[in-house]
């Protein structure tokens, strides 16, 4: 019988010829897409460091290269008088210091007034018979006030004239230290530029010119309405001006936000780097705000002319204190910039659509701000966005301006010395009478051991009584523990003595280096240490996801504050030299500084995503310089922050670095175990919630639903087994 069966399965298949080629495409595409995936890891890495590496390196180093060492450079002075006195006056002061002073000699004391008043010179001399009159004006900046007197007094008086002094525009009682504009200023230049990051990253259909710039009209109207509220009727601060400062604001806020999306533009994410550089990095030193720009480096007095700090400082400054004098030309810098940036952009966006008309929308790189899915509604997502920058706003204003405004003695430690306890305690009570609730006054009958309280900083100052072998009083301060505290207790000792009648001499047991007369790098060095610490997660968690369990999170952040703890001392040493060696002791303290601070702000990750930065920045920065006693003597400030001194990371890591540079690291290991206990219970906490819930190790997808992974083609499983 003929098998008409089909052929045997025992023949082997046919080949399509295409197949190979097929198959080796396809090897080829997946051997592509896994080198692309390995590239876009180690660019997310690259990502988490390089961005806090900018961003802390650009704040520590701009503002410590500004502020370190403060000196004179061409501070214009007017003089008037007669032609011959003038002449001489200027010759000598000129003489005296040719590159601190620029004279202006003008005819009558009338015109060196007004130039004050115009804030065309920093203080004007009126030379008449016999004596001289110095004008200043505190409103245009406490600290230019009192340097230009520093200078001219004693030429004054080298020249046998009898000295008098009159500000003519004074600040007010409730704003002593004239820090509402400066931090009014601050706050809104981080809400201009703070909202457009983070709205290219989470909402980048936001970014679209016609949706755009009605938004930011409104969200500048909202921020000047609540800027002018905490400082106005919340906290007195601002009285009266209530349109023009609301007008101020809004267009401050404006012109930021019109520049910052030109930027964004044509720089991308990076934007925000180059936004932070202009309005905080250089535009906060050089708005003359908080120091004199005739006391920094020459490249600020030029920023001046054109940066929008600047520009909004001077005009709220012109508007509050100076009845609106000279607010006009700084008006005009943020105008011609919201002009000027508007369209700039209208113009990049036209080139665009023109060179490709079918572009695709910007791509989402974040997709929620508070650790979770992306939210499906919009209104939530866009509620979320607002709520970010605008509680940064309040948190700044209410806790440091809070804390700073009325920087008054409250209960400083001063030791009243006699030569018996009883006379010292005599002495207290008659003291008493005029200053309570100002210094607690400590009676004590040794002044060394008065000079040791001051040294190891257990009282601010120690007051000595006249004695049979001294006859007159002794004022013994600590400028290196904080010169705020020192200048007041110079001020009001040498008025007791005047009163008294008797000479005073005054003893500075640890005066602060040439290097850093303001004793700024301690609180910028430890800035730079905290914000290392928190950055490092912030950035971390949302440009690699991947790094956030506990095993890969402690050596990296391990690693980093090695590696940036010794940057810091570099950029703070080497290229700005602000302090001289200790480079073991603070690297050390740093390294310990930032891994600490790393794993509490891990800690609010995990709770609240990105929004971590809120508390974060809150409770170590806002909460945390005021209580440090950096800026400001805490003594200074209401006693809530003098408690948080005991127990905050910052003033931990200021005291440290304190101790290590001025007192031979005397106080080091109480403090660095106070920033221990804040690592060792973040990381208790960390192990904890991570056993309970494992942390997400990938990124959110941009819809609303989680993704998940497509299943395996047959293709690629043939090529896996082989």
């Amino acid at each position: 019988m003929t098998n008409s069966s089909p052929a045997s399965t025992d023949s082997p298949p046919e080949i399509d010829p295409a197949a190979e080629p097929t198959r080796e495409t396809e090897s080829r595409d997946v051997e592509a897409a896994a080198k692309r995936a390995k590239a876009e890891k180690i660019g997310r890495y690259v990502a988490m460091f390089v961005m806090p590496l900018l961003m802390v390196s650009m704040l520590v180093g701009g503002y410590l290269a500004a502020m370190h060492s403060p000196a004179p450079h061409n501070l214009p002075v007017a003089v008037s008088g007669s032609a011959q006195q003038a002449d001489s006056f200027a010759e000598a002061l000129e003489s005296a210091d040719a590159d601190g002073i620029e004279v202006r000699i003008v005819d009558t004391a009338d015109d060196a007034r007004q130039l004050v008043l115009d804030r065309e010179v920093a203080s004007a001399v009126a030379l008449g018979d016999g004596t001289a009159t110095l004008y200043t004006a505190g409103a245009a900046g406490a600290s230019q006030a009192s340097t230009v007197t520093a200078m001219l007094a004693p030429q004054v008086l080298a020249s046998g004239l009898s000295l008098q002094t009159e500000d003519i525009a004074p600040l007010p009682a409730k704003d002593m230290a004239g820090l509402g504009a400066m931090f009014m200023t601050t706050a809104l230049m981080l809400a201009g530029y703070m909202p457009l990051s983070l709205a290219l990253s989470n909402s980048p259909e936001l970014m679209r010119f016609r949706r755009f710039v009605p938004l930011l009209a409104g969200w500048s109207a909202l921020i000047s309405a609540l800027v002018w509220t905490v400082v106005g009727p919340v906290m007195g601060i601002v009285e009266g001006h209530t349109a023009a400062v609301l007008g101020i604001c809004w267009l401050a806020v404006f012109a930021v936000g019109s520049v910052q999306l030109f930027l964004t533009r044509i720089l991308g994410p990076m934007a925000v780097l180059i936004g932070m550089l202009f309005l905080m990095v250089l535009g906060v030193p050089s708005s003359n705000m908080s120091m004199s720009v005739h006391t920094m480096p020459g490249l600020y007095p030029f920023l001046h002319s054109f940066l929008p700090a600047a520009a909004t400082g001077e005009s709220l400054r012109s508007v509050l204190y100076f009845d609106g004098n000279g607010a006009g030309r700084h008006l005009m810098v943020l105008v011609i910039g919201a002009v000027a940036a508007l369209l700039l952009t209208l113009g990049i966006d036209a080139a665009k659509r023109r060179r490709k008309p079918d572009a695709k929308p910007l791509a989402v790189n974040v997709a929620s701000l508070h650790g979770g899915p992306r939210p499906k509604s919009r209104a939530w997502r866009y509620v979320t966005l607002g709520f970010l920058p605008l509680t940064m706003v309040v948190m700044m204003l209410s806790l440091m301006l809070g804390a700073m405004y009325q920087p008054t003695p409250r209960d400083m430690p001063v030791a009243v010395v006699g030569a018996t306890a009883e006379q010292a305690e005599q002495a207290v009570a008659g003291l008493e009478e005029n200053m309570s609730g100002l210094f607690d006054l400590r009676a004590m009958d040794s002044a060394d051991d008065a000079r040791d309280q001051v040294r190891d900083r257990t009282i601010t100052a120690a007051y000595v009584l006249p004695s049979a072998e001294n006859p007159a009083s002794t004022l013994i301060s600590n400028q290196a523990a904080g010169i705020s505290a020192q200048q007041v207790v110079n001020r009001v000792f040498t008025q007791v003595a005047a009163g008294q009648q008797m000479e005073l001499t005054t003893q500075d047991v640890a005066p602060l280096p040439t290097m850093d007369s303001m004793g700024m790098s301690t609180m910028y060095l430890a800035m730079g240490w905290i914000m290392a610490g928190f950055m490092i997660i912030i950035v971390g968690s949302t440009a690699q996801p991947a790094s956030r369990p506990l095993r890969k999170l402690v050596p990296i952040v391990a690693g980093w504050a090695v590696g940036y703890s010794a940057l810091l001392w570099v950029i703070v040493d080497v290229f700005v030299g602000a302090i001289d060696g200790h480079f073991l002791a603070l690297w050390g303290a740093g390294v310990v500084a930032i891994f600490c601070v790393g794993m509490f702000t891990a800690v609010l990750e995990r709770l609240i995503g990105m929004l971590a930065i809120l508390p974060a920045i809150g409770i170590l920065m806002f909460l945390g310089i005021p209580a440090s006693g950096a800026a400001m003597s805490i003594y200074m400030e209401p006693e809530f922050f003098r408690v948080l001194h005991g127990f905050l990371p910052m003033p931990a890591a200021v005291e440290s670095i304190r101790s290590i540079l001025y007192f031979g690291g005397d106080t080091v290991g109480s403090h660095l175990l106070t920033l221990g206990i804040w690592g060792a219970a973040s990381l208790v906490v960390l192990v904890i919630m991570d056993r309970i819930r494992p942390p997400r190790d990938t990124a959110w997808p941009v819809d609303d639903a989680p993704v998940e992974p497509a299943p395996e083609r047959a293709e690629e499983k043939e090529l896996a087994a082989v």
